[in-house]
């Protein structure tokens, strides 16, 4: 397994996370598999809950599954479907279990997923859940009792630089950060001044000395996702320069194009200050992952190499060096 997301964040290095999705059945093999081209690449994978509000594996149990693969999961957990009773149980469960690091949000509405008719819950919200999880942390349930045990994942937290009103994002990040969160993945960035102004602002606040700021990036694959990018994701912004870079490009060529696309959004971001790493979303492109992360000249995490170096080189000795 890779040294995990927490201590690569302590150690100043450069991070690297990316999404992995739950499948909507039971087999297990379905994560191993996903697990697999992605290790050795990121310090640690998001495993989403319901996301966009539609039934899939539990984020509790496919991170299990994960981490049993060599991979360190980010479990992520929404407001959407627990009260506070069940969101600490499944915090907890998390502490008990071993997972290193949990994100917390607000979540989608039910209304957008495949379940229209279900209850939505939305007991807590985002920025409370995210102190619910610091007040586990500190060893009290919500009640205040306290807890035989404390868990001790690392408390995550997203945020979108691009949503209206964009001057109050960042003061919405470090509210966040006030209850807990000690890192933050966004939106998908391709506007990088803009998101450049957004860290400015951070700095200022002092949130970039208390929570490591970890940028979405993702490949633009084809005109349709392009397409669905700049009128369907909300809060997603993509600058008329990209747009139109896109727009001459043969359809057969996209794919590359947006590759090279995101290797240099990856090189741009690594230089704004305050910048602790990038999250790759690259939903059924995970094998496209590694290509990108050298392009960008972010090479294999530091515990894969050193797995590698510790495989006999003769013959007789060789083996898996995963």
């Amino acid at each position: 397994m890779t040294a995990g997301l927490r201590d690569t964040l302590a150690e100043g290095r450069f991070a690297v996370t990316a999404e992995l999705g739950p499948p909507r059945g039971a087999d297990p093999d379905v994560l191993t598999r996903k697990a697999e081209l992605l290790r050795g690449w990121v310090d640690a994978v998001n495993v989403t809950d319901n996301q966009g509000a539609k039934v899939r594996m539990s984020s509790l149990g496919a991170a299990v599954v994960v981490q049993r693969s060599g991979v360190a999961p980010v479990m992520q957990l929404t407001c959407r479907d627990r009260n506070r009773m069940a969101l600490q149980s499944d915090l907890l469960a998390a502490g008990a279990l071993g997972i290193p690091h949990v994100l917390l949000l607000t979540g989608d509405h039910p209304k957008l997923g495949d379940h229209p008719d279900a209850k939505p819950v939305f007991d807590l919200d985002g920025v409370q859940l995210t102190w619910l999880a610091r007040t586990l942390r500190d060893g009290m349930l919500m009640s205040g009792a306290k807890l035989t045990t404390a868990p001790r994942w690392l408390i995550g937290t997203v945020e979108n630089p691009f949503a209206p009103p964009r001057s109050h994002r960042a003061d919405r990040l470090a509210k966040k950060v006030a209850a807990g969160a000690e890192f933050v993945q966004t939106q998908y960035v391709f506007d990088v001044p803009v998101f450049a102004r957004w860290m400015a602002r951070l700095r200022d606040l002092g949130v970039t000395e208390r929570c490591a700021v970890l940028p979405g990036v993702g490949p633009i694959r084809s005109t349709r996702m392009l397409e669905f990018l700049r009128t369907a994701v909300p809060g997603v912004h993509v600058p008329s320069e990209v747009d139109s870079r896109f727009r001459g490009v043969p359809a057969d060529r996209v794919g590359e194009a947006g590759l090279r696309l995101c290797a240099e959004t990856i090189q741009e971001l690594a230089e704004i200050p305050g910048v602790a790493g990038v999250h790759v979303m690259a939903f059924g492109f995970e094998h496209g992952v590694p290509e990108i992360l050298e392009r960008a000249g972010i090479g294999p995490r530091r515990a894969a190499l050193a797995d590698v170096a510790t495989v006999p080189t003769t013959a007789e000795g060789s083996g898996d060096a995963r």
